[in-house]
């Protein structure tokens, strides 16, 4: 709590921290995120950063780090992954202009459940957020992945059933209510899984269509609490969260974590990664999104038997047809992660970079339209109709975006010539300014016989005529005005350079203005089409997940199940172990001993 005797700055921030106790508050001061109190102090060792103090005359000074802004994202990913918060707290208002103190907010929280920015390395994994209620004698258990907008929930109907889905789900959070005992709290806590208490639940209108399929009480109230969080925390656009999916844990093959993590199916128990694990030898998949729903499928194996002649016939067709194979591989190592691009332009984070990636990947999809069409089986019928080129978006994005723009969208360079004719008058007049620039430099180097005067620019002191030191004397007198001296060299301008100026400047701000303009105009018609962008992600996904498994079964000589009538007996002739057998041909470091 702030006291009287600190400054209006530390009282600023005490008041923001004391919204976030249990989150390391980052307090934006100017070009660094700042850390007080016990968060400096303890952020200083997690981060290895030097710790410093504020007010050192002060009897007790109060212990500070920080961070630079631009480098702020890996700091909070390190603090992310040791299970902690982040509350980020960013200058609402321009310092210059600010009366009294700046005003601040908080405009994320970043938690282990809810980060998004996956790196190469975590591209093919989810990271679910799960949330857990109690109504009567039975749970509601709910997921999401904020950043492929992902959102499902079921009934469990002990705490063994929350266990296995939180361990099978791999959950580094769990948002829990009041009605969830302390003993269940403290186990899960126990299994590494950080509690986050959610105990009001108040879901904006504008959510309110993602529940309206479900209808159980105990789902109804779980997924208004992991939507309540997730507002609470994130402060932006969610238009890429999916409606609410019931899925029934019966639905699929009973097996429990304890099995899961025994079999290796996703992660060896010896080294805690993918290598020598059953997704290790499966994983042939072209996209990170196919290569996230290969592990949901083996996190949650299929019992419905016309659902697995379904996958079989898909598999076999793309067996016997090697050549379509090939074409399907070549044409979705060009497709970019959909499902991600998707929840970026909802989140208003995608730049001209991602757009292009965009555009890039819905031009494949006719590609992949004739592949299918050419495999001469109606097995793929139902992908065929859910492959939508999305043709107003690519048409869009190739009219108004150039084919190599910056990371960033508000510094220009993002629309291309002739998209806009008002931006295209406020280049042009750039271009002759600076070409007058070139003109005017060439001709003062011939009046004045000084070969090295240059123009030049800086966004302090603006345009300047620079001459050395050594050159002062051939400069006629009173020919230009003195803006700037430095040690080998002084600046000048003249009267002609200043209106000059003024004009290329005022053309660079208008254009960088309207460019931000046009490309927000080009996110927003995208964004409108999330909904069509993740459809077409599922269809591509089960496709690219569907030609490993071909290509898999191909190269190790899999051969395909069959069922047998009315009994429970399994019959395997001469089977072998699939991985142990190419650990040991690749004599790889992944056998557990």
């Amino acid at each position: 709590m702030a006291n009287a005797n600190q400054t209006p700055m530390m009282v600023q921030y005490q008041q923001i921290k004391d919204q976030y106790p249990d989150a390391f508050l980052f307090y934006r001061l100017g070009d660094f995120y700042e850390m007080f109190n016990d968060d400096a102090v303890k952020g200083s060792q997690l981060l290895e950063l030097t710790l410093t103090t504020r007010n050192h005359s002060s009897k007790n000074p109060i212990p500070m780090c920080g961070v630079p802004h631009h480098a702020v994202q890996n700091y909070i990913d390190i603090l992310v992954d040791k299970g902690y918060k982040v509350a980020i707290c960013e200058q609402m208002e321009d310092p210059k202009a600010a009366k009294g103190m700046v005003k601040r907010e908080v405009i994320q929280l970043v938690t282990p459940g809810t980060q998004t920015d996956a790196g190469a390395g975590s591209a093919k994994t989810n990271n679910y957020l799960t949330a857990l209620t109690k109504v009567a004698d039975q749970y509601g258990f709910a997921y999401a992945d904020l950043s492929t907008g992902e959102l499902k929930v079921a009934t469990l109907s002990n705490f063994d059933a929350v266990l296995n889905e939180a361990m099978s789900l791999q959950t580094k959070e769990m948002v829990v209510d009041t009605s969830v005992e302390t003993t269940v709290t403290d186990q899960l806590h126990r299994v590494g899984i950080l509690i986050s208490h959610q105990d009001s639940a108040v879901v904006q209108a504008e959510l309110s269509y993602l529940t309206q399929a479900v209808t159980q009480p105990e789902q109804q109230t779980v997924l208004q609490h992991l939507l309540t969080y997730i507002v609470t925390t994130q402060k932006r656009s969610l238009a890429h969260l999916q409606r609410a999916v019931v899925y029934e844990p019966a639905f699929f093959l009973k097996l429990d974590h304890y099995s899961q993590r025994n079999l290796e199916l996703t992660q060896n128990i010896r080294t805690g990664k993918k290598s020598g694990t059953l997704l290790w030898l499966l994983d042939e998949t072209k996209t990170a999104m196919g290569g996230r729903l290969l592990k949901q499928w083996l996190d949650r194996p299929l019992v419905n038997r016309a659902d697995i002649l379904s996958r079989q016939t898909k598999v076999k067709v793309l067996v016997d047809q090697y050549f379509e194979r090939n074409s399907l591989q070549e044409e979705l190592t060009k497709v970019y992660d959909l499902e991600r691009l998707a929840g970026r332009v909802a989140f208003g984070s995608v730049n001209g970079r991602d757009l292009i990636q965009l555009k890039t990947s819905l031009t494949q999809i006719p590609k992949l339209q004739h592949v299918l069409n050419g495999l001469a089986s109606d097995a793929f019928d139902d992908l065929m109709t859910q492959l939508d080129p999305i043709e107003d978006v690519t048409d869009a994005i190739e009219r108004a975006v150039v084919d190599e723009p910056p990371l960033s969208v508000t510094d220009g360079g993002v629309i291309k010539d002739g998209y806009d004719a008002t931006l295209d008058q406020y280049r042009q007049a750039m271009r002759n300014g600076k070409q007058w620039l070139a003109e005017l430099e060439a001709s003062e180097r011939q009046i004045t016989g000084i070969s090295n005067l240059k123009i030049g620019y800086n966004r302090v002191f603006g345009y300047y005529i620079e001459v050395s030191k050594g050159n002062l004397s051939k400069l006629p007198e009173d020919r230009y005005e003195r803006k700037q001296t430095l040690t080998n060299s002084e600046r000048f301008t003249t009267p002609e350079l200043k209106d000059k100026e003024r004009l290329i400047l005022e053309a660079e701000d208008k254009s960088t203005d309207l460019e931000y303009q046009l490309f927000v105009k080009v996110r927003e018609l995208v964004k409108s089409n999330i909904q069509r962008i993740q459809a077409l992600a599922r269809a591509v996904s089960e496709l690219d997940v569907l030609q490993s498994f071909a290509d898999v079964s191909e190269r190790y000589r899999f051969v395909a199940p069959t069922f047998t009538k009315n009994t429970h007996e399994l019959a395997i002739v001469e089977g072998r172990h699939p991985v142990l057998k190419r650990c040991l041909a690749g004599r790889h470091t992944c056998l557990t001993m």
